[in-house]
């Protein structure tokens, strides 16, 4: 996998150097030096290249002048994840039906900054973490884990038995989020735009919440909806 753009490249090297295989920094920038200082540490080769040659392996994306090979990336068994997001009282978020890379980059990118987040996709209906989701979550990946499951409706069982109470949201019987006493430790269900929450995974929440919005002709994106319900998430685990 390719990593592009400044930041992403800054915080891998931070989390998780050993995953990056090389460094291509555009010839015609200099301001770089932090970040051949850190590849020197770790033993990573970086090559000076000329903007051209950037550009083509990057197909015209803007790099920021520097691209990094990486390894694919490491999704974890959802046992592990459960497991671990129980004993460090994370919340796992689960996504039904997700199928933009913007909006899987942009729940990442929140995820990873409020720092108590860990995602779950389910392997088919749904978009996985490549390239594209990585530039948009801008580093957040390397703060959180990822599992990919079969059956997303079991995983929610699974998550419920071991004790995570399950909130989802819904556009119609749903209580305003402002509303909602959350109880921990929690699961987060979030559905597509155009499908919301699947039926059948409805079924398993233990509450249903809408964000409140005085215009309800307007609607948010699942990224702006999920990065509100993260942060009242932290704001009452507080």
């Amino acid at each position: 996998m390719k990593l592009y753009g400044k930041n992403p490249v800054i915080e891998r090297l931070k989390s998780n150097p050993k995953s990056i295989r090389r460094l291509m920094i555009d010839e015609d920038h200099v301001d770089l030096m932090y970040i051949r200082k850190k590849c020197n540490q770790w033993g990573i080769s970086v090559q000076t290249v000329p903007h051209s040659k950037i550009q083509r392996l990057a197909q015209n994306l803007n790099t920021q002048g520097i691209m990094a090979d990486i390894e694919d990336f490491a999704y974890v068994p959802i046992d592990d994840l459960l497991q671990s997001a129980l004993e460090k009282k994370r919340t796992p978020v689960f996504l039904d039906n997700l199928n933009d890379p913007q909006n899987l980059g942009g729940i990442i990118r929140t995820c990873g900054a409020l720092g108590i987040f860990d995602i779950v996709l389910p392997t088919t209906e749904s978009v996985s973490v490549t390239e594209s989701v990585l530039r948009v979550a801008c580093g957040g990946e390397n703060y959180l884990s990822v599992a990919k499951v079969s059956n997303l409706g079991n995983a929610i069982e699974k998550a419920k038995k071991m004790g995570f109470w399950m909130v989802g949201t819904v556009v119609e019987d749903a209580k305003s989020l402002t509303e909602v006493t959350l109880q921990f430790p929690l699961g987060l269900v979030m559905g597509s735009e155009e499908k919301g929450v699947r039926e059948i995974n409805l079924k398993k929440l233990d509450a249903k919440v809408m964000v409140p919005m005085k215009n309800q002709r307007m609607s948010l994106n699942v990224a702006h909806a999920t990065a509100m319900l993260c942060y009242e998430i932290v704001r009452q685990k507080n």
